[in-house]
């Protein structure tokens, strides 16, 4: 610390040493007591909710946050006017499996049209299928289940709804046969919110190194559509196994113009993009500090429409499920976090030994714990 000006005139020099000294202790004394606390404070946790529970799917609807979660036996829905309250609010059961399905896994909240439709799967081993139930309201009034006929008729979950360009798409991970040698992502065209159309276009197979560090089988999952500032598709999804840390966030995006059908008009990220471990995270990207194999995300957008999706800049709400470090890695140590994401510009994807250029520039995401 500098020292302080010198004594006063008119004999009060005394007096004033004295004042400055207890001056210069006090502020000593302060900025010693800051250095300390600067210095011990970590770096700010993630903000974990008290929901234990995996795959969130959120969407904002005015100043109402409304989550979908499935409850074993149905599917739940809650509202708060945050997405972290969204734990502490009641749960409200929409659907319940009377049917005798078995597991019911990711439902997927989105509103078309002025309508709420749930989107989930269910069934047993390899009988898992795509259902859908609507209702005009958020929390009630659903219909009864309808299967979705998703072209093959093959294992299917995780898929979810979407409009692209006035068209509506479904993307969701699956299996290309009868048997689970690998999950990839499909998409289809919709002709409404509850009746697919054409063919299924594979769009994504976990063939990267990065994503297929745990497997048997390698995964592509969790699929979550977004719209960038240049207005080009993205599908954000998890790659590697679920049951494993090595769980991770990846990236595809389709070049401007692209046709979303055309498996190589997709250019994949070149690494995770949210993950817990540095040697699968792309360059530039770091691995997270406080959760292991953060996975299967929810983009919280305006009535979860990709046309509301936000601009380059700020950053906006995001839900994801992961394990804090420091737990055993386990489907039920799973817990929703609200993080955030913001977008990032001038990314380039490359790639070899495929049809159509090697590389493609624009923009990529960056998430937060």
């Amino acid at each position: 610390m500098p020292p302080l000006p010198g004594s006063a005139p008119n004999g009060t020099g005394k007096f004033s040493g004295r004042l400055r000294g207890a001056v210069a202790a006090l502020l000593s004394g302060a900025l010693t007591a800051l250095l300390l606390l600067v210095s011990s404070a970590g770096p700010a946790q993630a903000d974990r909710t008290g929901m234990r529970a995996a795959d969130p799917s959120v969407i904002r609807v005015g100043g109402t946050y409304v989550s979908v979660q499935s409850t074993g036996g149905g599917i739940a829905v809650r509202r708060a006017p945050s997405p972290a309250a969204l734990a502490s609010a009641p749960a409200r059961q929409v659907w319940t499996d009377t049917r005798g399905y078995g597991e019911v896994w990711a439902p997927e909240i989105v509103r078309d049209g002025g309508r709420y439709y749930i989107y989930f799967s269910a069934g047993r081993g390899a009988a898992h299928r795509m259902y859908v139930i609507g209702s005009a309201t958020a929390d009630s009034g659903y219909t009864a289940e309808t299967k979705l006929a998703l072209p093959g008729d093959k294992w299917a979950i995780d898929g979810t709804l979407f409009t692209f360009e006035g068209q509506r798409w479904f993307v969701w991970s699956g299996w290309a046969g009868d048997t689970n040698v690998e999950q990839n992502l499909y998409i289809a065209r919709m002709s409404s919110p509850t009746t697919p159309t054409g063919a299924r276009y594979v769009i994504s197979q976990p063939r990267e190194s990065w994503e297929r560090v745990v497997g048997n089988p390698f995964i592509n999952e969790g699929p979550e559509p977004i719209r960038d500032p240049n207005g080009q598709l993205h599908i954000a999804y998890s790659a590697n196994g679920s049951w494993s840390d090595q769980y991770c966030l990846a990236d595809l995006r389709l070049r401007a113009g692209g046709d979303p059908t055309y498996v190589w008009d997709w250019y994949k990220s070149n690494g995770c993009l949210f993950g817990s471990h540095r040697a699968t995270m792309m360059a530039g990207w770091d691995p997270t500090l406080h959760v292991d194999g953060p996975g299967h995300h929810s983009f919280v957008l305006l009535d979860g429409d990709i046309a509301t999706s936000p601009p380059a800049g700020p950053r906006f709400p995001l839900m994801f499920h992961a394990v804090a470090k420091g737990t055993p890695y386990a489907w039920e140590n799973r817990y929703w976090y609200t993080g955030t994401f913001c977008w990032w510009g001038g990314t380039t994807y490359s790639r070899a030994n495929v049809p159509g250029p090697t590389s493609d520039t624009g923009w990529s995401l960056k998430f937060f714990e």
